[in-house]
Order: C-alpha cells, then sequence, then structure tokens
C-alpha cells in the first residue's frame, strides 16, 4: 500500500481533502514529472475517503491500494501501446489482403487503434473513479486537533 501523509484541509460526507507534501520516495517514482503536470510544486490536494472520523486540520496518514494502482497504470500506458501494436498488425494484414499500400494502411489502423484505445480508456478510467477500491483512503490519525 503506497502511504502519504498530511493534513486535513475539509470534510464532506464520507470524504475528506487532504493537503500533502511530496516526500522524498517521489524523487525515485517514474510517474514524478507526471504529477508536476497535474498537480504542480510540492503540495498536492487528494480527496480520500474518510471512514474514520477525521476533521479539519487534523494531521493523518492516506494510503492507495498497490493493486489498483497498478491496475490504472496498466490501463493507462500498456493497453494503449497493446491496441496500436494490434491495430498496425490488423492494417498490415488487411492491407496484403486488398492489396493497399501496407505501410500506409498499416500506420493508419495503428492511429486509429490508438485513439480508440484512449476513448476506453477514457471510459473505463470514469468507470474507475468511481468506485471505492481506486480512491485513496484516510487510514491513520496521527494527531488531532485540539
Amino acid at each position: 500500500m503506497a502511504k502519504e501523509e498530511g493534513f486535513v484541509l475539509k470534510t464532506g460526507p464520507g470524504t475528506a481533502w487532504v493537503k500533502t507534501t511530496k516526500s522524498d520516495a517521489c524523487d525515485s517514482c517514474e510517474a514524478k514529472d507526471a504529477c508536476n503536470m497535474l498537480g504542480g510544486g510540492k503540495d498536492s490536494e487528494i480527496e480520500a475517503i474518510n471512514k474514520i472520523g477525521a476533521k479539519t486540520d487534523d494531521r493523518v496518514v492516506i494510503g492507495f491500494e498497490s493493486s489498483s494502482l497498478f491496475k490504472a497504470s496498466f490501463l493507462l500506458y500498456i493497453f494503449p501501446i497493446v491496441f496500436m501494436i494490434a491495430g498496425a498488425l490488423t492494417g498490415q494484414k488487411l492491407s496484403l489482403k486488398y492489396g493497399l499500400n501496407e505501410t500506409l494502411f498499416s500506420a493508419g489502423a495503428a492511429f486509429i487503434s490508438f485513439a480508440a484505445a484512449f476513448l476506453l480508456v477514457r471510459v473505463l478510467g470514469n468507470r474507475m473513479a468511481r468506485k471505492d477500491a481506486y480512491k485513496a483512503k484516510i487510514i491513520k490519525i496521527i494527531r488531532q486537533k485540539v
């Protein structure tokens, strides 16, 4: 489980917004540049499931299941590439069957498949985002506001 510490900024029904500061572990992460593009700077705000009753200004530990992280990473990074390769191979076979320009048809099918994969990623990503398994959770209150 990936864990990070932060402060609760505000709470809502069953959720809380947590401000985290990027740790040293972020330096070795492959996706650190993507995080900088999304949030920028050292601080990030994350909406987390709050089943333990954390309140505003509490210092908390949030966690994210590693298996969910791997599934989301596969969907985002590997799935489009697999679709693109499958499209290129399909385009190549169809071009040979119909006597078309092999390179042009293969490249066109690859790009169309790549675009289709991103549409699927968007649909599946939105579906996954609604599930609790793919959301951060507050797992521990370190220090409560007095």
